[in-house]
């Protein structure tokens, strides 16, 4: 509960900053921020060695290949199509293919899955930018058309590649293969890491629903109101059927697979909304909802698929 509140309280007051100000100017350093606070206390006890689980567990990430680069987009584009808006589509299918996030190791410690797994599966994830924004791309050029729209890809999705690469993985990893040796230091973010992690999740959502682009949001509710509760309820559709078909195809008595299965409930919601709010000339402003909304889904749901695995 202490969770959703500091997630509702930043969204909220962030965008509020933003609409009685001239809002923030979007920096990379959020990102990076993001990769030190929420990722990096999670690589302490990573080794290399644990690379070798690519092969041990092969048969789970080719599983989590299929369920987040296939199924999920697919599930995506059906609901997106059904709303019959291109940004909204956009939304849940740049949601569909972005797998895990920051919080994702949060998830995976609390109901006590397979740690050295999960950050694995989220480098891997991470790895797969590339695809995801390609996937992206080629969704804008071939469903546009279809709602009557142009895509226009002058931004060019693929810069953001090699940046989240290194301020999500290259830098948290040697940060903390340098940190990990002040155990004083350790020893102090491991004691406070709750605390530092909701200071953190605050900060991000502040920030990130404070950016100038996300108040563009207003012309949403001035000229298409009704794409709102349209957008909010493909948003919750679009989860309850992740957490079934996730539930359905992970064994949750295994802590591996409890692993995978946190990186498919949960997705990559700050660097989405972060792609999104560059990428509104591309596809629409009414693609900020499904994930501004994802927030407001995400984060309950997964306290409640928690509670239900330490009741178990």
């Amino acid at each position: 509960m202490q969770l959703i509140v500091i997630v509702v309280l930043g969204a909220f007051l962030g965008y509020l900053y933003g609409a009685n100000t001239d809002g923030f100017i979007f920096s990379s350093k959020i990102c990076l921020f993001a990769g030190l606070t929420l990722i990096m206390p999670s690589l302490f006890n990573f080794e290399l060695a644990h690379i070798k689980l690519v092969w041990e567990d092969k048969k789970i990430l080719l599983k989590g290949f299929v369920v987040n680069y296939m199924l999920l987009p697919l599930l995506a584009l059906a609901i997106g199509f059904a709303t019959g808006d291109f940004g909204i589509t956009a939304g849940l299918f740049m949601l569909a293919v972005l797998s895990g996030g920051g919080m994702v190791m949060h998830w995976i410690k609390k109901s006590k899955a397979d740690t050295s797994l999960g950050f694995l599966l989220l480098f891997l994830n991470l790895l797969m930018i590339s695809l995801s924004l390609f996937m992206m791309d080629v969704f804008g050029t071939y469903s546009a058309g279809y709602f009557e729209m142009d895509y226009d890809n002058s931004m060019g999705l693929g810069r953001f590649a090699k940046g989240v690469l290194m301020l999500l993985i290259v830098i948290p990893f040697l940060a903390s293969r340098v940190i990990r040796h002040i155990k004083p230091l350790v020893g102090l973010i491991q004691k406070f890491q709750k605390y530092i992690s909701h200071i953190s999740i605050f900060l991000i959502l502040f920030y990130l629903f404070g950016l100038q682009n996300v108040q563009v949001l207003e012309d949403v509710w001035d000229f298409d109101p009704q794409l709102i509760p349209i957008s909010f309820v493909a948003v919750l559709v679009f989860y309850a059927l992740t957490y079934l078909l996730a539930k359905f195809v992970y064994d949750l008595d295994s802590p591996q697979e409890r692993a995978a299965f946190w990186h498919t409930v949960t997705r990559y919601l700050t660097l989405a909304l972060v792609i999104a709010t560059f990428t509104l000339n591309s596809f629409g402003v009414s693609m900020l909802l499904p994930i501004m909304f994802a927030y407001v889904v995400q984060i309950p749901l997964a306290v409640y698929i928690n509670r239900g695995m330490e009741k178990s």
